[in-house]
């Protein structure tokens, strides 16, 4: 049966495996943004020892390439991008403690792994929905990297 849940950040794991397949989930609190570039750079300072410009531990990362704020407003568009493009990266912030990403389409096996592995979740939205789901983050600032479709955004929702 699927139910609607409300979960906070940063994301416990007694949230996590309350969650089932299928359940309507609202994420309130504070979401990282990032795109493929910026999840490259976060690997590749994993991976060369450097500590990271943000925490990822029990975080949620939503795939999204936010557009310039209109006046008065906090945040353009922010529809969601494929999921699969960050599939290279993902395991890897898992494992450095990452809870759940957000973002439409499928997850490649490796991922699903790791996030079994460490106690991880993939949310799906749907694509088109940049305009609704702008309206539902109330704070945004570059946390990390900042440069167009590099940047590491911390929004509130």
């Amino acid at each position: 049966m699927v139910q609607k849940k409300e979960i906070w950040t940063p994301l416990t794991d007694s949230a996590v495996q309350q969650l089932r397949a299928g359940d309507e989930v609202l994420i309130s609190g504070a979401v990282l943004t990032a795109r493929d570039q910026a999840h490259k750079r976060l690997c590749r300072a994993i991976t060369d020892g450097q500590t990271l410009p943000v925490d990822l531990a029990d975080a949620v990362i939503y795939f999204v390439g936010p557009t310039p704020a209109a006046p008065g407003r906090v945040i353009g568009a922010a529809g969601p991008t494929t999921s699969s493009r960050m599939d290279a990266f993902s395991p890897i912030l898992f494992a450095h403690g990452l809870k759940a990403t957000l973002g439409k389409g499928y997850r490649d096996q490796t991922v699903r792994d790791a996030m079994v592995k460490y106690g991880g979740v993939h949310f799906v939205t749907i694509g088109g929905a940049g305009a609704l789901l702008s309206k539902h983050i109330t704070k945004s600032e570059i946390v990390a990297y900042d440069c167009h479709g590099n940047s590491v955004y911390k929004d509130d929702h």
